[in-house]
Formats: structure tokens, C-alpha cells, sequence
């Protein structure tokens, strides 16, 4: 017999449930419904499903074949008329078997009467029997084969497989390594691996963080769809419609066998652990690829889970977040603390939106693995039973996780990386660099300013000088015919004492007889006339007040003969206009 595709869905009167059986003999059919039992025949198609509540036949059910589509459509009354059914596409479950109830108990105790007379030993105890020293018995004695896997249930797997697996896992020989063994050994191999350079490279150019930060996954929208729906209505139940399944899931679905799973207190709590720890990888994952997969999907997916690579046990939430946050920022290509937070935020609303979403989160992971060659067997150790397993668990048990995990606070400083020190020495150094930088462009500034005021200010200085020399000779001839003495000594400075210079004109030039002397002792050739650029007028003017000052500043013994010899000089030459 095949099991038909269906899918149910229910308004507040009827659970309609469409059944698709292509190619079958719609003349030969059978349906039989009573309470939550529904059982639908078709050759060669048989789908028999225990439902999360109650119908009844009073004969408003209604039946319909749509022979394009080969779809059976069967509307069925619902005992209490406006019950919400809960579950309806928890596919697996529908189609276990409805448990046998009987108040027999589980476990009997077998009366001492009941054992059989050779059993009971009435030998006389031996009291002189050899005694050894009490020596500790280490764990792998008292267990020589550790547990990992779905709910602790599974050990020796990897005795057979182990080379085959070395890349789907970190822990080396799982099946004898304890827990506390496998936490030291992970905790040592995250600080060989942590790279303070890469961590450094993204918190500093964080462009495409932010951008994988601004991406909305597909359960941003349904939660923002059922936080609107809480506004309207305080119901609860009706939020795993905001969430539905494709074809190709519900082919998933039908694929898995049902299971009932016996866990106790510390294994259901482990469970529920390591959901959060594979579901913050998942968001993880889906988040920096933008919801497109590629090739290095599944192994980021394991890498960043402690739980499917070192098989981890947990004790509470805060040491997953830890955890997790330490994988982030040592193994995947972007290691940001901002990601880290927000992968805790959409693991919440992935809780608080219910079993649907979860499954659905659990559903895109085992494609993941099945299509990696050698990270299958992760879905036969974890997702493949969570698949199953979350159909029955109650949605306020993931809401009460929900809010476990959002009461956690994590900070840098409890990640044992040192990230803050990190990063504040590298603030350090970065702000003595632009100081630095600061500095260098002040001073090459600096430096071209005054290389160009230099120039700047020979180039004036001998324009100035020039001009000044027509306002001073005018200033300086009335001032020589109301104040001879102030004129001597004023030309004293400029004309005599500095580097005893003198200024003869000889035919309209002005030389400096010091300067000529100065380059003749130097080996230079004398120029013996070059133009200072001063214009015929003010060589005259010089030149009379070069007389004034011979006569006045020499001494009065030689006055009148050199007086006498300018006049002779005066005589024979005539300034050039």
C-alpha cells in the first residue's frame, strides 16, 4: 500500500482534508471516520490518520473528485463547532498509530514468592573472603562506551565509521571521550583558532556586516504577522497557520517513520538544549547567506553547533550562548559580536512563533546535510528524530524556552577571548596613527608655507627695496637741508658702517665697491657694471646726497680738498639722463 499525499486545513465548522491518489480507481473507494480516527481507501493508496481532535457524521459531510488534479476533497463537521484543531500539519504525528491505553502499569514487581525454588541460594556465607585496597574506578571503566546523539541514545557508531567521519566532526574517538573531556577539548581548540587579525578586520570594516545585519529571513514577516494578530485577539492557537509547508516538505514529512521516544528528566532537558544550540547555527547560516544556501551551508551549520560536531551536553542556556558566540567569532568567514546577538534574536521569535516554525527551520537543515555527502549522518543521529520529536511537543514548553532565552544577557567579556582589550588596543594604536598622520601633513604644510614665503619674500624684498629707495631719497633730501646732522648719521648705518660699502656712481651705475672686492678675493669675475634696476632720475638724486655726505661726515682738515676735488669731478662728468 502507497501513502497518498494530503493536507488538512479547518475553519471554525469543518476539518477538510485533501487527499491526492493519482492513477487510482475512483469507483473503489472507502471512507471511514469516527472521533479522531480517519482512515481513507483507494487502490492502491491507504491513509489512516489520528487526529488532534474529534469529528462526527450527522450528515453535513461532504465529498468531492477532481479527476485533472486526481484530489479527493472530503469536508468532515467537527463535533464542537468552533474547536481549533492544533497540529494540522504536523504530518508525522497524524499518521502514528493511536496509542493502546490500559491502566495495567508499566513496570511490575515480581513478589519473592513468584521466584523459583533453585534460584534462592540458602548456602552459608563465606566470612573469611579475600579483601583488596577501595580504588576510585575512573568514568570510562564504569562506561566504556559514551552516549551522543538525539537524547544521549545512541554509542558506537563511530567505531565503525570513524574515518569516514573525521570531516563531519571535531571530536576525535567520540565513542570513549567523556563530556568533561570533550569541553576541554573544544574549549582549547576555539583558542587555537581564534585569529585576533580577522576579528580585528571586521569589527573595523563592518560594511558587510551591516548589510547581512539589514536581511529579513522568512520568519521576520510571520512574526511581525503574529504580533499584529496578538494586538487583535489574545488567542494563541492559531499562530501556526502563519506558517505553512511546501510540497517538497511535505514529502519530507511523509518520509519519516514514526517514533515515541523515552526520555527522562536530563535527557528531555538535553533535548530541549540542543535545539537552541542547532537552531542559533541555523539562523546564523541563513542570515549571512541571505537565505541562498551553497556548498559551505552544512558546514557552517555543524562548525557553529557544539552539540553536532563535539557532541556537547548542556546544563543551562547561558553556556550555549557562550558557546555559540565563541564559534562565531573564531570559525565562520564573518566574526562580528553583532551577529552573535542578533542570531539569538531570531532563534527567539523562531520559538515564540511555535512548533511549525521550528519544524520548518529543522526541515531546511536535514536537506542541508542530505545533500553533503558526509554530513548524512548528522540527520541520523540528530535532525531526523528532532523532525519527528518536535510534532509532539507542546507549544508553550518552546514558548517557555523563548523567554529562558531571552532573559540571557551576553557580554564580551564573558566570552574568556579578551575581545575587549582587543579592541581597545587597537583603538589605541589607530588614533596614535591619524595623530601621527595629523602631524606629518601639519608639518609638510608648514614646510611648503615657509619655502614659499621665503620666495616670496625675496621677491619683494627687492621690489620693495627698489621703490623704497625713490621714497627714501626724497624724503631723506628735505631732511638733509632742515637736519644735516640727522641726515649723517642716519646714512652713517646703511651707507658706511655696514660692511664699510660705498656707493660710487660712475656714468649712471650704481656699484658696491665692497661686494666687487668680495667676489675678487673670492676668484669670482668682477661685474663692473650691472644695473641695480634704479632709473637715471635716482642715481642723480644718490648721487647728490653721496656729496652732502662726503662733505659733512669727513673731517674738517680734508673738507675743502675733497670739496674741491667732487667740484673737479662735477665738472668733468655729467650724469646720464
Amino acid at each position: 500500500m502507497l501513502t497518498p499525499a494530503f493536507d488538512l486545513s479547518q475553519d471554525p465548522d469543518f476539518l477538510t482534508i485533501a487527499i491526492r491518489v493519482p492513477y487510482a480507481r475512483v469507483s473503489e473507494f472507502d471512507v471511514y471516520f469516527e472521533g479522531s480516527d480517519f482512515k481513507f481507501y483507494a487502490k492502491p493508496y491507504f491513509l489512516r490518520l489520528t487526529l488532534p481532535g474529534r469529528i462526527v457524521e450527522n450528515g453535513s459531510e461532504q465529498g468531492s473528485y477532481d479527476a485533472d488534479k486526481g484530489i479527493f476533497t472530503i469536508r468532515l463537521p467537527k463535533e464542537t463547532p468552533g474547536q481549533h484543531f492544533e497540529g494540522l500539519n504536523m504530518l508525522t504525528a497524524l499518521l502514528a498509530p493511536r496509542k493502546s491505553r490500559t491502566a495495567k502499569p508499566l513496570v511490575e514487581e515480581i513478589d519473592a514468592s513468584e521466584i523459583p525454588e533453585e534460584v534462592v541460594d540458602d548456602e552459608e556465607f563465606d566470612w573469611e573472603i579475600e579483601q583488596t585496597p577501595y580504588e576510585e574506578v575512573s568514568e570510562s571503566a564504569l562506561n566504556p562506551q559514551c552516549h551522543y546523539g538525539f537524547g544521549n541514545l545512541r554509542s558506537g557508531v563511530f567505531q565503525r565509521l570513524q574515518d569516514e567521519l573525521n570531516d563531519v566532526i571535531d571530536i576525535k574517538n567520540p565513542d570513549f571521550t567523556p563530556a568533561a573531556e570533550r569541553r576541554q577539548k573544544r574549549l582549547a581548540a576555539e583558542l587555537a583558532k581564534f585569529d585576533p587579525d580577522h576579528y580585528l578586520a571586521d569589527f573595523f570594516e563592518d560594511e558587510a556586516i551591516e548589510q547581512i545585519l539589514k536581511y529579513n529571513p522568512w520568519w521576520i514577516d510571520k512574526y511581525s504577522k503574529m504580533k499584529a494578530f496578538l494586538e487583535k485577539s489574545q488567542e494563541e492557537e492559531n499562530h501556526a497557520a502563519l506558517v505553512s509547508f511546501s510540497e517538497e516538505e511535505k514529502y519530507q514529512l511523509r518520509k519519516f517513520v514514526n517514533k515515541s521516544y523515552l526520555l527522562d528528566k536530563k535527557a528531555c532537558r538535553q533535548v530541549y538544549y540542543s535545539l537552541i544550540d542547532i537552531l542559533l547555527a541555523y539562523c546564523y547560516e541563513t542570515r549571512v547567506t541571505e537565505g541562498e544556501k551553497n556548498v559551505e551551508s552544512a558546514w557552517n551549520i555543524r562548525k557553529l553547533s557544539p552539540t553536532l560536531c563535539w557532541f556537547e551536553t548542556w546544563t543551562n542556556v547561558h553556556e550555549i550562548m557562550v558557546s555559540f558566540g565563541r564559534r562565531v567569532l573564531c570559525y565562520p568567514l564573518y566574526r562580528h559580536f553583532k551577529l552573535v546577538v542578533k542570531a539569538c534574536s531570531d532563534t527567539i521569535k523562531i520559538l515564540q512563533l511555535g512548533k511549525s516554525a521550528v519544524l520548518k527551520c529543522l526541515l531546511d537543515i536535514h536537506k542541508i546535510f542530505q545533500e553533503n555527502d558526509p554530513a548524512y549522518i548528522l540527520n541520523d543521529l540528530y535532525i531526523s528524530d528532532y523532525c519527528v520529536w518536535i510534532q509532539k511537543v507542546k507549544s508553550k514548553k518552546l514558548a517557555a524556552l523563548a523567554e529562558a532565552l531571552k532573559e540571557v544577557s551576553l557580554t564580551k567579556a564573558q566570552l574568556g577571548l579578551e575581545l575587549e582589550e582587543l579592541e581597545a588596543a587597537a583603538l589605541l594604536v589607530q588614533e596614535e596613527e591619524t595623530a601621527l598622520k595629523a602631524a606629518h601633513s601639519v608639518s609638510g604644510q608648514q614646510t611648503l608655507c615657509s619655502s614659499s614665503e621665503a620666495s616670496d619674500s625675496e621677491d619683494s624684498d627687492s621690489t620693495v627695496s627698489s621703490g623704497n629707495e625713490d621714497s627714501d631719497s626724497d624724503s631723506e633730501q628735505d631732511e638733509l637741508k632742515d637736519s644735516p646732522s640727522e641726515t649723517v648719521n642716519s646714512l652713517q648705518g646703511p651707507f658706511l658702517e655696514e660692511s664699510s660699502a660705498l656707493f660710487i656712481v660712475d656714468g649712471g651705475v650704481c656699484k658696491n665697491t665692497a661686494i666687487q672686492e668680495s667676489d675678487a678675493n673670492q676668484g669670482k669675475p668682477l661685474a663692473s657694471s650691472q644695473p641695480l634696476g634704479v632709473s637715471g632720475p635716482l642715481i642723480e638724486e644718490l648721487g647728490e646726497q653721496l656729496k652732502t655726505t662726503v662733505q659733512v661726515s669727513e673731517p674738517k682738515s680734508t673738507t675743502a680738498v675733497n670739496h674741491s676735488n667732487m667740484q673737479e669731478r662735477d665738472g668733468r662728468q655729467t650724469p646720464n639722463d
